[in-house]
């Protein structure tokens, strides 16, 4: 870059106090073409569902709505995404939908999960310098489990000079029941962990943020134990090398099975964020469930509200999302 390019750089984002994240599971963002090598049949025009490209454009807008509407002074630097079939329906929403002039960027993965979903990451440039990615492969097979999702790693440089590594994940479902699926879960976990082990390893000052839907709580296995990402008490004791959920207990949950609210989309950080004295600092304070009214709908069956779903089965109501999306403001100092 310019020694002008620079300059630009640092006038743009001199003021900026916040650095705001945010996690979005999309419910199923597919485009209407047929993928001969995904399982991508049911979001077909002609499919039961009765997918089209009307209902493909007013998803991408809703989606577009919901990041803008999470903005406050400007729209957030990182959105980390689930359920997207591929870099179509990205270019879609980045460049044609009310999101077009917000320029975001974006990374993701390419996975060999079945049904052709993945995880991306849009960023503002601006804010968020990318250094690189990585899309990590979970080895299935070695526990007899079809493919699931890639982890996506993205590192960049925030305007304080410091790496931020995020981790984007979708961890396998609870389809077949919550205890008979979660072995995979576990064994995802510890992937990811040993990942997270080698890179905090290697940084000097490490900022580190792990987010997504989890399919599990923050109580769970494979989150409390195999990540071991521990519900920080005291934020002055605590380690830059251990893991701290933000997310236990946020109400009213982003995920409802039944008329039971479950928190599914987490926030995880490194103890470093937690620090008041570090560049990048944060704490359970700052995550929230974002449950704007328009992404809710009353609970017919059970009573009580529910995320407003694109479908309800198999029929489709043209809602939002069956899970409500997450935020986390940062606070960095340079």
């Amino acid at each position: 870059m310019s020694v002008l390019g620079v300059c630009f750089f640092c006038l743009r984002v001199s003021a900026q106090e916040s650095f705001r994240v945010m996690h979005y599971n999309v419910e199923n963002f597919f485009d209407c073409r047929d993928d001969s090598l995904k399982q991508d049949e049911e979001f077909l025009p002609h499919a039961v569902r009765g997918w089209n490209w009307n209902r493909y454009h007013a998803k991408m807008n809703k989606i577009a709505k919901v990041v803008l509407t999470a903005s406050s002074n400007q729209v957030p630097d990182l959105v980390g995404l689930c359920e997207v079939e591929n870099a179509y329906c990205l270019d879609g929403l980045t460049r044609y939908s009310p999101l077009r002039d917000a320029a975001y960027r974006y990374v993701m993965t390419d996975s060999p999960d079945e049904r052709g979903i993945d995880v991306a990451l849009l960023y503002q440039p601006a804010t968020f310098r990318l250094l690189g990615m990585q899309c990590i492969r979970i080895p299935s097979f070695r526990i007899g489990r079809k493919p699931t999702r890639d982890l996506l790693h993205v590192s960049g440089r925030v305007i304080s000079g410091d790496t931020l590594d995020v981790f984007v994940c979708h961890f396998p479902s609870r389809s077949g029941g919550t205890r008979q699926s979660e072995p995979y879960r576990l064994f995802v976990a510890d992937v990811l962990r040993h990942t997270v082990d080698s890179l905090l390893s290697v940084r000097q000052s490490p900022y580190l943020i792990i987010m997504g839907d989890f399919n599990d709580e923050p109580s769970s296995r494979s989150i409390s134990q195999v990540l071991g990402a521990q519900t920080p008490e005291e934020e002055n004791d605590v380690s830059s090398f251990l893991l701290y959920n933000l997310m236990a207990g946020k109400e009213p949950g982003t995920y409802r099975y039944r008329g039971e609210w479950g928190v599914l989309d987490q926030f995880i950080v490194n103890g470093s964020m937690l620090l008041p004295s570090a560049s990048l600092h944060t704490g359970t304070a700052e995550a929230h469930v974002l449950d704007f009214p328009f992404l809710l709908e009353e609970d017919e069956r059970y009573g009580g509200i529910t995320p407003f779903r694109t479908y309800k089965g198999m029929r489709y109501q043209g809602g939002y999302s069956d899970h409500l999306p997450v935020c986390l403001d940062i606070r960095i100092r340079y």
